[in-house]
């Protein structure tokens, strides 16, 4: 059994979650639309050229989850799962999933976007287990505040690491897929680490160290 690794936004899915999500709540008229919408816009620019403050983008993408009670939460993530998630998902992606599963690999998601957005998500896609940016919780309700490490950058190798720990698993034979430069730290350490439909600099890297290019879309 190996270990198959995947990134989830714009690698498994055909979007970004995490950004589709602000929009989505836009959408619905639960933040300032047009001030949310522009701090969301910008932080999803850092992100993709390799240079966003993870702790200031937390900040202002836990804060929803804090305004809101748990109950309307999953009334609103039942809802962004129809309408913004199912779009995205990609046939391709599922076959590449399910190729894993038949040859006995523990198929685990890594993802920098938080837990509450991504959890169903990953639920969805049928994986073994997931590691996402956990936002804190105390007595039911989101603090805005993060929970451990963000599972971003080379805290997805911290994560991973941690993980490996407490599991049966190792990194001989592993894969990672991913479509973001974000991911190099976690793409260097695999055994066979795989651009999905990559962005500029990942597709740069991966031409430079040899790696596979392939699109799910």
């Amino acid at each position: 059994m190996s270990l198959a690794i995947f990134d989830l936004d714009n690698t498994l899915l055909n979007g970004d979650s995490d950004h589709a999500w602000g929009e989505f709540l836009c959408e619905k008229g639960v933040v300032d639309s047009e001030v949310y919408r522009e701090a969301n816009d910008y932080f999803y620019v850092q992100y993709k050229n390799g240079t966003l403050d993870i702790m200031e983008f937390l900040e202002f993408a836990l804060k929803p989850l804090t305004e809101n009670e748990p109950d309307t939460l999953q009334q609103l993530h039942d809802e962004f799962m129809q309408t913004k998630i199912q779009p995205m998902m990609l046939d391709k992606a599922a076959t590449l999933l399910q190729k894993h599963r038949d040859q006995g690999d523990f198929l685990l998601i890594i993802t920098a976007t938080n837990r509450f957005v991504t959890g169903p998500i990953a639920e969805q896609l049928g994986v073994d287990d997931t590691l996402a940016t956990d936002p804190e919780q105390i007595d039911g309700r989101y603090t805005g505040k993060v929970a451990g490490t963000p599972c971003f950058q080379d805290g997805k190798v911290k994560r991973l690491h941690a993980w490996l720990e407490n599991n049966s698993h190792s990194l001989e034979s592993s894969y990672f897929y991913s479509d973001s430069i974000n991911d190099k730290p976690l793409l260097d350490l695999v055994t066979n680490p795989v651009a999905v439909d990559p962005d500029e600099l990942l597709k740069q890297a991966a031409e430079e160290n040899g790696w596979p290019i392939i699109s799910l879309r």
